[in-house]
């Protein structure tokens, strides 16, 4: 019997150590090609992924990348994130050569938790279905078409501070600002204007938002595990929502341009058939996603930023009460108020220049190809980050410094300010968070000034930035 136990502890001792061996062995077989970058690519699967995301954990996202571009004097490094062999292109000049080179060199590439947060109901990737949806959405998001959108977003705005600031002495800013650009959302993409039937979708959308990005364990209470049923949810519910608008189209109850839903259920592909409610759902659900969660980071962080700083807080404050000024009582706001809000939109500029809601994207290599000098193998995924110029002195002196002239005259150089990436993979939805972003700042500054409750609120990256109490202020409403 004995003998029975040794045998087995040392059939399972070798075949440890052989699958370890593989491990290793495989891991460091990614890295064989000669001439790659320099770096460090850390312990099999982990990689430096712990170090990656430990630096936003932190509140600091830009010292990965900064420590290892002094450590190896280069604007090119490699390293293993997410368990994938990886180059991390830094400075203007690698966003300039991945956004140039999209489609011809390089691809789109998310995580495969993504995948399973969001399974396509067709039988494509995530990267097939984000294409097909960026070809569909710049009717609804060109200059002509968001101009109609100005008023709506004034109401829900109004409506908005009505129920979840004015009467209150202190609040908390994140979950505010998430409901503000969630409604939104929910209103213009799917013309639901209930704030009740908002909320149904409000919570299981963030335990969402929060998971996509997560370690891929489907355990029962893991960040992971929550977001799948949250998806599965949602989802849910879209398709009840789809089916009455199909009705509704069909009664002539709903209009035909009314919103994005509509024109999904009516747009065909090149061979003129329809999607399926579920693959429609699937995008509405992806749109949803893109179209709040950034933008409620950025409203967020220009509250901290204006209550931090009262000389800028003023200047925003003339340039809107002039707007205010020049409007009869009750009237809404329009795209010629927009184009007056100059200062108020290089302010936010300046905020997500510090705090960028997308902090970077991930790329995968079609092709072998030479940058820099150094060989990138086909199949490695590739990183960019907003903080390699954002927080650089060489793209913006006094990097640390709050300054909105920044963004004055030409503004700052070409591939140097990416906060809503570039190339033909820049976020569709740009013009579209600028006006929800101004709206949001002319209904905040025209009701209150703020301070906050916690001078030194910790800030957290995971992976958008937000501060780690939601930045509580106290209100201090203006006298009629």
């Amino acid at each position: 019997m004995e003998h029975l136990y040794l045998s087995l502890l040392l059939l399972f001792v070798s075949s440890i150590t052989l699958s370890l061996f593989f491990l290793f062995y495989k891991h460091r077989s990614h890295y064989a090609t000669p001439n790659l970058p320099p770096g460090n690519v850390g312990l099999p699967l982990i990689g430096e992924s712990l170090d990656f995301l430990s630096s936003g954990w932190k509140g600091h996202p830009e010292r990965f990348i900064f420590d290892r571009i002094t450590r190896y004097s280069s604007q090119v490094f490699k390293t293993s994130l997410l368990g994938q062999p990886a180059a991390v292109f830094c400075g203007a000049a690698g966003n300039k050569f991945l956004f140039s080179n999209e489609n011809k060199l390089v691809v789109a590439w998310w995580p495969d938790s993504v995948n399973k947060v969001f399974p396509s109901s067709t039988q494509t990737s995530s990267k097939e279905e984000a294409k097909k949806m960026r070809k569909m959405l710049p009717n609804f998001f060109k200059p002509e078409a968001l101009q109609r959108y100005i008023g709506i977003m004034d109401t829900i705005a109004r409506r908005h501070f009505a129920m979840g600031w004015e009467g209150k002495d202190e609040v908390t800013v994140f979950p505010l600002a998430k409901r503000y650009t969630f409604w939104l959302a929910a209103r213009l993409f799917l013309s639901i204007d209930d704030p009740s039937h908002v909320a149904r979708f409000a919570d299981p959308f963030h335990l969402l938002a929060s998971g996509i990005i997560s370690i891929p364990i489907d355990l029962p209470g893991t960040p992971f595990n929550r977001a799948i049923k949250a998806s599965n949810f949602i989802r849910k519910e879209l398709r009840a929502i789809i089916k009455q608008r199909k009705v509704d189209l069909a009664d002539g109850k709903a209009s035909p341009t009314q919103d994005i839903l509509s024109h999904m259920l009516l747009a065909t592909d090149e061979d003129g058939k329809h999607m399926t409610e579920l693959d429609i759902a699937d995008k509405i659900l992806g749109l949803l996603i893109g179209g709040h969660d950034t933008a409620s980071a950025a409203c967020t962080f220009v509250v901290k930023y204006l209550a931090e700083l009262p000389e800028i807080y003023e200047q925003v404050y003339k340039e809107q009460m002039e707007i205010v000024k020049s409007k009869a009582p009750g009237e809404l706001l329009n795209w010629d108020d927009i184009q007056k809000m100059k200062y108020s939109w290089n302010v936010a500029c300046e905020v997500m220049r510090l705090a960028p809601p997308l902090q970077g994207a991930f790329r995968e290599a079609i092709n072998d190809f030479i940058f820099n000098g150094f060989s990138i193998p086909k199949g490695w995924k590739i990183y960019w980050s907003a903080n390699s110029t954002h927080k650089s002195g060489k793209y913006f002196p006094e990097p640390e410094k709050f300054d909105p002239t920044r963004f004055e005259g030409e503004g700052p150089a070409p591939y140097t300010f990416v906060p809503f990436g570039g190339g033909p993979r820049m976020c569709p939805g740009k013009e579209y968070a600028r006006l929800e972003i101004l709206v949001f700042m002319h209904n905040l500054v025209k009701r209150f000034r703020w301070e906050k409750l916690l001078p030194d609120e910790k800030i957290v990256v995971d992976p958008m930035p937000m501060p780690a109490k939601g930045l509580p202020v106290r209100l201090y409403p203006h006298k009629a």
